[in-house]
């Protein structure tokens, strides 16, 4: 799917309603909210007696409150229930919602408001599981980081322009009737789109709801526990959130009190970084390929933890205006360019983590318990918005200031992360990966698709570098565990590497028996657990560029697990310095320049008992071709 083709979803009806339903969800959330916190703070005294300050903290808590206790409820109603059927109720729910909020604009009821805050939280719980379940259902594996990018991308889009609207419209003449007929208008529009919704069955019909959503909550965490890398995901998930919350919750002081900025300065802000996310998110399709690359999210982690630090220093080098001026006059303030870089980056790096991550969690996990897992995510993200939130607080009873603040939460997020990459390898093994085909390498793919996304297989290659794992792991949609020499597997640094992809190392009998042997029942279990194994039946890198005879280790391995066997040849490898080309070093290093061309071809599966050592080879000679 090419970059411009995730778009082209915008025209299919099995995204596109679903997407417009959503996006009008998120943007509607937010004009009524920003409405409501704006004209609390400049006309507090006609609504209510309470300090404005802490009506503007208890607002955003209200919202996030239901995540907290419903979510896991929400997440059983979408196991349950046909999504196009509950997302037409979800928005006549808003519709519900906003017609009390209306009331209290009419009436200067600021309870019913405040109801209605509360509301819209439920709307946004219900919704949130189906949000992320649909897309599997509808769209291809190769489609759902695409799939996932554009969701991002108007999500942001949509809580950026409901927010601008929404303080555009309560400030204005009439402003109130405004904000109530406009809140009525697009929750309509939300469920006109919701109607166009294909049928998207639910996965498990007949589950039986707990009705106690604490319960639920803590056992829909310790099923997500039971599969490490997708409760991992969740929590960097989670990570995200708390990360995302300290930097905007101080965007608003950050414009008035830093930049000494008014309130276009704040929408400023706002906009840089939500258009970041919006192209980070949409970026994520092109790189990984057009499949779910986790090897992006220590890549975005990488982005947050610099530029967060940056933006602490970019802050020390602002020149703050002797006035407050409006966002032309600090566009022309020495310093604010970089300031703005960095809030951009920042949100370009957090598209890059958090929508591999969302991937992920809908293909690793079991679809019918997706929902739910959504569900227990959608706990955890306001668990850790919360905490986002008392972590502010205590900082700046601290004496931090708002950049020390972005500093601290910058370096926080550099140990989270690599706490949660030594948990689980495969995110650092895998972004190494990425950095090797996109810097030293250009690597073309060739109907990479017929690797199964599914099920156990046994992928055969020819063997040209010590990288050739690296290469085809980073291709592959799947984790692969390769079978290679006992003594490349010892190697400094890569033998590390290939132990946290689970490797299984091998030797010939003549070195040691015991360790071939093991290799052999190695290489079973993991085809029975229903694994990807690849194995280079030359038994050796080739010293001359041409492909050794497959040797018979392949036979015994069909022999014992009857499973699909794919060819596949590395093309172009052969000459770089990770090969044992004799030639000259010069050569190797300038002549075939930094980013010399690869491909990795992919054949069409053998049944096992045609898989035989000659058949393969010549199935993977074919493939290579003339091409060394």
């Amino acid at each position: 799917m090419s970059q411009s083709s995730q778009f082209s979803l915008l025209k299919q009806r099995r995204f596109a309603p679903f997407f417009w339903t959503q996006f009008l969800g998120a943007f509607n959330d937010n004009v009524f909210k920003t409405a409501l916190l704006v004209i609390l703070t400049y006309d507090a005294v006609s609504w209510t007696s309470l300090d404005p300050a802490i009506l503007n903290s208890l607002i955003p808590g209200l919202f996030i409150l239901p995540y907290v206790l419903f979510s896991a409820t929400a997440g059983q109603i979408a196991e349950k229930v046909e999504k196009a059927r509950l997302a037409r109720f979800v928005k006549m729910l808003e519709i519900a919602i906003m017609a009390v909020a209306g009331l209290g604009w009419m009436t200067h009821t600021l309870w019913l408001l405040i109801a209605s805050v509360v509301g819209m939280g439920v709307h946004s719980t219900l919704f949130g599981p189906v949000k992320y379940a649909y897309m599997p259902q509808h769209l291809k594996s190769e489609e759902l980081v695409g799939g996932n990018g554009v969701v991002e991308m108007g999500t942001f889009v949509g809580i950026l322009l409901g927010q601008i609207l929404g303080a555009a419209l309560v400030l204005k003449p009439h402003g109130l009737q405004l904000v109530a007929g406009a809140t009525m208008f697009f929750a309509v529009l939300g469920l006109v789109a919701s109607y166009r919704i294909p049928l998207s069955p639910a996965p498990a019909p007949d589950l039986k709801i707990n009705p106690n959503p604490f319960a639920e909550s803590v056992r829909n965490i310790g099923h997500a526990r039971k599969n490490r890398t997708v409760f991992l995901s969740m929590l960097g998930n989670s990570w995200f959130w708390f990360y995302g919350a300290m930097i905007l919750s101080q965007f608003p002081l950050y414009a008035k009190q830093f930049l000494h900025g008014d309130y276009s300065v704040f929408v400023m802000l706002l906009t840089v970084f939500s258009v970041g996310v919006g192209v980070g998110s949409l970026l994520c399709e092109k790189l990984s390929g057009h499949k779910v690359e986790i090897g992006l999210v220590p890549f975005g982690s990488i982005g947050l933890s610099l530029f967060g630090i940056d933006l602490y220093f970019a802050s020390l080098g602002y020149v703050r205006p002797p006035v407050e001026v409006a966002m032309m006059g600090m566009l022309a303030q020495a310093g604010v360019t970089r300031v703005l870089f960095d809030i951009a980056m920042i949100g370009v790096f957090g598209g890059l983590f958090i929508v591999p991550l969302f991937a992920l969690i809908q293909t690793r996990c079991e679809p019918a318990h997706l929902s739910r897992t959504i569900g227990g995510m959608n706990i955890l993200n306001a668990l850790f918005m919360i905490c986002a939130a008392g972590v502010a607080i205590v900082m700046i009873k601290m004496g931090f200031t708002i950049p020390d603040m972005f500093l601290a939460t910058a370096i926080l997020n550099a140990v989270v992360a690599l706490y949660i990459f030594s948990l689980v390898p495969e995110f650092l093994m895998r972004f190494l990966a990425w950095m090797l085909i996109h810097t030293i390498h250009r690597v073309k793919t060739v109907d990479v698709d017929r690797i199964p996304d599914e099920g156990p297989a046994i992928l055969v290659c020819n063997h040209v570098s010590y990288v050739d794992a690296i290469v085809i792991g980073a291709a592959s949609p799947r984790p692969i565990r390769f079978v290679m020499d006992h003594k490349i597997f010892k190697m400094p640094f890569m033998g590390w590497l290939f132990r946290t992809a689970r490797a299984i190392p091998i030797a010939p009998a003549k070195e040691d028996q015991f360790l071939m042997e093991k290799a052999y029942i190695d290489i079973a279990q993991a085809l029975h657990e229903g694994d990807l194994v690849c194995i280079f039946p030359e038994g050796r890198l080739t010293s001359t560029g041409e492909m050794g005879e497959f040797r018979g280790g392949i036979a015994k391995i069909v022999e014992r697990s009857k499973v699909p066997v794919i060819p596949m040849a590395l093309r172009g490898l052969w000459g770089s310095l990770l090969t044992r080309d004799p030639g000259n070093l010069f050569e190797r290093t300038f002549a075939r320049g930094p980013r010399s061309r690869l491909a990795l071809a992919v054949g069409m599966p053998v049944a096992p008992e045609d898989a035989t050592p000659d058949y393969l080879h010549k199935q993977v000679l074919a493939l290579r071709g003339d091409w060394k």
